[in-house]
């Protein structure tokens, strides 16, 4: 008892009742997400034609594919979780099981906690796309966060859960359901911006060679400028990542630039072929 982390000092009852509020909070907050996303096709059918309206319906109507695998998916969770519950809780309540496998506990909190996170995120993030005010990147990164929260909520799930369980199979399946509806979120993110965004005409006929000189160092610039803003975001996101390995308690399993490490490159005195033989 001394050793367990103080996060962990909650009253068996509240420890019981949060996972049954956090599943009940992230169901929620899907049903919400879906009556917004209705709400959003309606708006874009009356404010937007032609090839708007139709990269709008192809992305909105993908969000809301997504939303129901992952209404699907927290549904099925619960199912399982009722089920581990029922199977090894013996002759203990429910509130005790949870508060005896605390760490398992707050691993189903957490993870339904990302999933309804993600759900909301996603939603925001489609309605700024739809309005014009936002980046299509942004769904692409919410997409990529969905299908990580549900590879943690189907790991938490599957620790206790028995192998022959229907209910774990059902769960892997949602899983990879949500993956690939994320998938096709990605896809018509990408195949909308591109239909959208204006492409530059690159003409450059009329241009003295003054002018091309002038237009090639700018442009050199603009790479250099680039190119080093580049590097130091992908420092920041080693250092947002080591914190979050930090804040989960990952920091020995986390490498230090928060970045996985390439192998490394093997020998080439191993590789060289031994050298032929002369014939006499």
């Amino acid at each position: 008892q001394e050793l367990r982390p103080k996060s962990l000092d909650i009253r068996q009852e509240e420890l019981g009742d949060m996972v049954e509020k956090e599943m009940a909070s992230t169901s929620e907050a899907i049903e919400d997400a879906v009556r917004r996303i209705e709400e959003m096709m309606s708006q874009a059918r009356s404010e937007s034609s032609g090839v708007k309206l139709e990269v709008n319906e192809r992305i909105l109507n993908s969000c809301t594919d997504l939303m129901k695998a992952i209404r699907l998916l927290v549904t099925t969770s619960t199912n399982l979780q009722k089920e581990i519950v029922e199977s090894g809780r013996g002759a203990a309540t429910t509130q005790e099981f949870y508060a005896k496998n605390s760490r398992w506990t707050e691993g189903l909190i957490s993870a339904s906690k990302a999933v309804g996170w993600g759900a909301t995120q996603l939603v925001e993030s489609a309605d700024r796309v739809v309005l014009h005010t936002g980046k299509y990147e942004e769904l692409i990164v919410c997409s990529h966060e969905i299908a990580a929260s549900t590879a943690q909520l189907v790991a938490a799930s599957k620790v206790k859960a028995e192998k022959s369980s229907r209910n774990l199979a059902r769960l892997q399946e949602c899983s990879r359901n949500v993956n690939e509806m994320a998938a096709n979120v990605v896809a018509s993110t990408k195949s909308g911006q591109e239909q959208i965004e204006e492409k530059d005409t690159m003409d450059f006929s009329g241009m003295s060679l003054i002018k091309l000189k002038k237009e090639e160092m700018e442009t050199q610039v603009k790479v250099l400028e680039l190119e080093k803003r580049l590097e130091g975001e992908r420092v920041r996101l080693g250092e947002l990542r080591k914190q979050h390995y930090g804040l989960a308690g990952g920091c020995e399993e986390a490498p230090e630039d928060g970045e996985a490490r390439p192998a490394p490159a093997p020998r080439r005195g191993i590789l060289k072929k031994p050298p032929i033989a002369q014939k006499p």
